[in-house]
Parts: C-alpha cells; sequence; structure tokens
C-alpha cells in the first residue's frame, strides 16, 4: 500500500468516525468516504457498539418545510453558509463543523435537537443540487428553508407566524401535566 493510500485511508477511517459519533447512517459514510461498505460497517459496530440502522435516506425536501423541522433546517442552514462564507471549510468538513455548532446552540439553549445529522447532510445536499434555497421572512428578516418553486414576496417564517397547533404534541401535554401534577 502506498503512503498516499495509506493517509487517505487513515484520514476516511477518522472521518467515518466523526460521522458515525454524530449519528450519520452507512449510506452517508459511502457517500463521503473511500472505505468499503464492510470496512464501515465493522468501524459503525466499534463505535456504536450496535449494528447501523437499515433502509433508506430521507428523499424528499416535504420534511424540512414543515414547521418545527423547518426552524431547526433553518438555523443548521445558516450556520453551514457562514462557516462556509467566512473560513477555508467546505465538503463534509463544514457539514461536520456546522452540525456541531447547531448541536452546541441546542445545547446551549436547552432546546431539544430536531435535525440529526443526516437530515442535516441530507439538508446540504438539497441545497447544492438547488431543491432548496433560502427566502427572507418580511417579519423577521431571517433566512428559511423553503421550495425554489414556491412564492417568496412576502415571505412569513415559522417563527413569525407560528401555527395553531404548534408545541401541542402529545409530549408537550405529558409534560405539562407533570408540571401542574408536581405544583
Amino acid at each position: 500500500m502506498s503512503k498516499k493510500s495509506l493517509l487517505t485511508e487513515m484520514r476516511d477511517t477518522q472521518l467515518a468516525i466523526e460521522m458515525i459519533e454524530l449519528g450519520a447512517r452507512p449510506q452517508v459514510l459511502e457517500s463521503e468516504t473511500t472505505l468499503s461498505r464492510e470496512r464501515l460497517l465493522k468501524l459503525y459496530k466499534e463505535v456504536k457498539g450496535v449494528s447501523p440502522p437499515k433502509g433508506m435516506l430521507p428523499f424528499s425536501t416535504d420534511w424540512f418545510l414543515t414547521w418545527l423541522p423547518n426552524v431547526h433546517s433553518s438555523l443548521f442552514i445558516n450556520i453551514h453558509r457562514y462557516l462556509t462564507k467566512n473560513s477555508d471549510c467546505s465538503g463534509i468538513v463544514a457539514v461536520l463543523k456546522s452540525y456541531r455548532l447547531y448541536q452546541e446552540y441546542l445545547h446551549t439553549n436547552q432546546i431539544e435537537g430536531v435535525l440529526s445529522f443526516t437530515r442535516a447532510w441530507t439538508l446540504n445536499r438539497f441545497f447544492e443540487s438547488r431543491m432548496l434555497e433560502t427566502a427572507v421572512c418580511s417579519g423577521c428578516g431571517g433566512h428559511f428553508v423553503v421550495h425554489p418553486d414556491d412564492l417568496h414576496d412576502q415571505y412569513v417564517c415559522g417563527l413569525c407566524n407560528v401555527p395553531a397547533r404548534a408545541g401541542k404534541t402529545r409530549k408537550a401535554k405529558m409534560a405539562q401535566i407533570e408540571l401542574t401534577a408536581a405544583a
């Protein structure tokens, strides 16, 4: 094995480990590294202690346009854009760093995460292929994920115009019941 291919394999192994730790699915690992599927599956089991999840990757842009996922997707893509514009970072390294910053923001503000690493990676791919873009909210001026074929002249984001059912999930209802019972 040449020195160059050994260095590539070491770099790809480290990259795969980082992605696995963040929850990347095998298809993402295969797409971003030169490691064999067998090697990636073994690596996944070593890092996570379990076999990787099976099934297809998200393939529709619709999920990113629903209320809460849109807020999180917009946060991630804005972090990613800022990072790639203001640093030497690009490609999968930029996605990794952006996702870590997204997670740090959530942790600091005690917000539950919605966007998995695989979804963040997919979102980035949708932006690269121009299947999604951002529009500026006429209310707050923030940039939010939208479909490129929709009209955006007077776009109002989900934070300025919160849907009536937002936050009315079973989980939120149970948390409210527990709060009331504790008081």
